[in-house]
């Protein structure tokens, strides 16, 4: 009985003893604090991260620009700022030219699980570790990447075709997208995320490349620009899921596993859940009287298309790793039937 005892003690204190040794990795996210995305991963899928790795492992997510600016997470992620991030890498596309071609091949994808499909199952990781070893020297380890959402793109007025982008200021990222809108006709503006909701209250832009319907709405963005595009015309931006080199290495093969795993299952999760609330959405917009949801017609839709596709193809020309990354997109398009 003593003996009993005795095992039962030492593994009452065991357990909290092994609890207490969980590495917590603190990331950054490119999601704003009230976004749905946020919420949604904090409220169903945070947990899950404890369970898959038996309370070896946690994450913390911070939102957007809470440590530094979203563009400079990977020299943050690399110097041990921050364990890793959660973030469109739509930012560092100024940092290198292939970024804007694995961020958000604009006009490429028709959904988002294509595009998770080529991260996962063939290069888009392979090339998102490319693109991070050219500006971190190893010291950035990417787990996983792909997009969760099609954007919608709130207006103040209303843009009913692509000859009416012509002369609008669009608040868009830096890079491709806003290669693409310059070409359209329109004046991109760059301005970070947090500060959409001010620069179209005050007609600072005429509409925002922002982010999926459900966000848009979460945040309020609708007050202020009732016309909003859905489905978006162009937009698919891909994040990018990173941890430092060391923390990575010092984590368990099995712990490694299980957070790609982790990430692909909440993106696929997130992504199938965001398209049903995008529709849901939308169509009680349209039926309320107070809000204009616009879709365009498909030959707008062409039109946007040729003008982007010409924009690739430039980008491509930028760096030989923005070429390899074009080249390992339409290679993958090309295997799935979207050319």
């Amino acid at each position: 009985m003593k003996l009993t005892l005795t095992a039962l003690l030492a593994g009452s204190i065991a357990l909290p003893a092994a609890m207490a040794s969980a590495e917590t990795l603190n990331i950054q996210t490119s999601f704003n604090a009230g976004d749905f995305s946020t919420q949604y991963l904090t409220e169903n899928w945070l947990p899950k991260i404890s369970e898959m790795t038996e309370g070896r492992v946690e994450i913390v997510l911070t939102p957007n620009g809470s440590v530094v600016p979203a563009k400079e997470t990977p020299e943050a992620v690399a110097a041990g700022a921050l364990d890793g991030d959660f973030t469109s890498v739509n930012y560092f596309a100024g940092l290198e030219p292939a970024y804007a071609i694995m961020g958000d091949l604009i006009s490429g994808y028709d959904t988002p699980e294509q595009m998770l499909g080529f991260c996962k199952d063939d290069r888009g990781e392979e090339m998102m570790q490319k693109a991070a070893d050219s500006i971190t020297g190893g010291e950035v380890h990417v787990v996983a990447c792909g997009p969760y959402s099609r954007e919608a793109l709130p207006a103040r007025t209303p843009i009913r075709t692509f000859e009416e982008l012509a002369g609008k200021k669009i608040r868009s990222p830096e890079g491709l997208a806003a290669a693409v809108f310059q070409a359209a006709g329109a004046s991109p503006v760059s301005i970070p995320f947090s500060e959409v909701f001010g620069a179209l209250e005050k007609g600072i832009v005429d509409a925002a490349d922002a982010s999926a319907y459900v966000n848009n709405d979460a945040t309020g963005l609708h007050d202020v620009a009732p016309f909003p595009l859905y489905p978006g015309i162009h937009s698919m931006p891909s994040l990018q899921f990173t941890i430092n080199t060391e923390k990575w290495e010092a984590l368990s093969p099995e712990d490694q596993t299980a957070l790609r795993t982790w990430w692909y299952d909440a993106m696929y999760a997130m992504a199938a859940e965001v398209s049903k609330l995008d529709v849901e959405l939308a169509a009680r917009d349209a039926a309320g009287g107070k809000i204009e949801v616009i879709d365009w017609p498909q030959e707008s839709r062409d039109e946007l298309r040729k003008v982007a596709r010409e924009q690739w193809e430039d980008y491509a020309t930028k760096s030989g790793l923005a070429k390899e990354a074009l080249d390992a997109h339409i290679a993958y398009m090309t295997k799935i039937g979207l050319f």
